[in-house]
């Protein structure tokens, strides 16, 4: 009996933890696309070039590589493969990291850059 009590409390407990952690990460998508739709959405999109490069796919991607985009020469000579590290460099300073390109934004407040580069992360493949 004893047993049966505890393997019920922890099935419990195991189910409130995933539903829990279900709706954080469903959260933090949320507040994702609300940040990415803000701050990146004016010059970019998921599925289409704006005036800037789509961005769906662009976690893994090698930069200046969507073919149907113009890209500066610097960028497409860059060799960056974008993960979270230099996303996060990018956003926080693209000239620092890939001088002469052609993207003057850039994101100051980390917590921000880090929804956004979840975001994207997420977003890849769909």
């Amino acid at each position: 009996m004893r047993l049966r009590n505890a393997l019920l409390t922890a099935t419990f407990i195991g189910g409130v933890l995933t539903l829990a952690h279900s709706l954080a990460t469903a959260q933090a998508l949320s507040t994702g696309i609300e940040l990415f739709n803000r701050r990146c959405g004016g010059c970019h999109a998921l599925d289409r070039d704006k005036e800037g490069p789509r961005l769906g796919d662009v976690y893994g991607r090698v930069a200046g590589s969507v073919p149907s985009f113009q890209y500066s020469g610097a960028l497409k000579n860059a060799k960056i493969t974008w993960d979270d590290k230099s996303l996060d460099e990018w956003l926080t300073d693209p000239e620092q990291l890939v001088p002469n390109n052609d993207m003057a934004f850039h994101l100051e407040n980390s917590k921000e850059r880090r929804e956004i580069i979840a975001y994207l992360k997420q977003s890849a493949g769909k």
